[in-house]
């Protein structure tokens, strides 16, 4: 598998769902399988189909962020040198050259992106575009629009 990028802040947030899965959520289903075989019949019971169904549900996603932990590749924006260049977890500050609107966003990993809180993933179209570029420079990202042109106004590592 290969590694994947996170920063400190989304590694520390797949830690917290490790933590909360193992710790919380596991003992709840288990809780309730037990419930439901107390019922009797397994046969037709769905609260028991319900909760073997959500433990599957937890295991996998315990096994999944165990993965990605694992794997990752954690980099912290404050400590990255790169001389004033968008790479992954810079904070970029964009004007759209054609409505005059500026925004700032974060190059994070995958499982980090949330465009309402201005990250957005590494592997996004905008952000393969901004990838290399310094402030002044200009990225042309194929939207499924068109083509938008972002002037890069200013990248910081925080």
């Amino acid at each position: 598998m290969n590694t994947i990028p996170l920063t400190t802040n989304g590694a520390e947030l797949l830690k917290q769902e490790l933590h909360r899965l193992k710790t919380v959520e596991r003992p709840k289903v288990i809780e309730a399988i037990a419930e439901a075989r107390s019922h009797g019949d397994l046969s037709e019971n769905a609260e028991y189909d319900a909760a073997k169904e959500r433990q599957g549900f937890i295991e996998g996603r315990i096994k999944e962020v165990e993965g990605k932990l694992g794997n990752a590749q954690i980099i912290d924006p404050k400590l990255l040198d790169a001389d004033g260049r968008c790479v992954f977890g810079a904070t970029v500050d964009l004007e759209d050259l054609d409505s005059g609107d500026t925004v700032t966003y974060q190059i994070v990993g995958d499982d980090e992106a949330d465009l309402k809180a201005g990250k957005i993933s590494v592997s996004s179209p905008i952000a393969r575009a901004l990838i290399g570029k310094y402030a002044g420079d200009v990225a042309e990202v194929q939207a499924p629009g068109g083509v938008r042109e972002y002037e890069v106004l200013d990248v910081k590592y925080i």
